[in-house]
């Protein structure tokens, strides 16, 4: 047995009261960036090489949407005397349809390029 005795009555009894154990936080990668080492060129590498990937997507989008246009009408000569609402297909094509798309693509490549930047902050905090 001990040499410490239980407490009589009306004595105090002394608690010690602690929390979980504490774990260490993850620390933020980014000063491997600032420090320019190899791991922090691999992390802003990953970055770079996929918003690269993702302007060269809308870049393709854009070529596909509005640079094939000459093309068809090359092909199809017939299609320039067309007209809807009064107004020739290419000029409703270039005039009306165009702008939505070109719109429509920055904001695809705004969201993605954003949504990349931050899944590489996650990263870099640790979460």
């Amino acid at each position: 047995m001990s040499d410490e005795q239980a407490p009589g009555p009306g004595e105090r009894v002394r608690v010690r009261v602690t929390g979980p154990p504490r774990r260490r936080r993850p620390t933020a990668r980014t000063g491997d960036i600032d420090a320019e080492t190899r791991l922090g060129g691999i992390y802003m590498g990953s970055l770079l090489r996929e918003q690269l990937r993702l302007a060269l997507r809308v870049l393709a989008l854009l070529g596909l949407g509005i640079g094939l246009l000459p093309l068809v009408f090359h092909l199809a000569p017939g299609l320039g005397n067309v007209r809807v609402l009064g107004l020739p297909v290419g000029w409703l094509l270039l005039g009306v349809v165009a702008y939505p798309f070109l719109w429509g693509l920055g904001w695809f490549y705004v969201r993605r390029a954003e949504r990349n930047e931050r899944d590489f902050a996650d990263l870099m905090a640790g979460r």
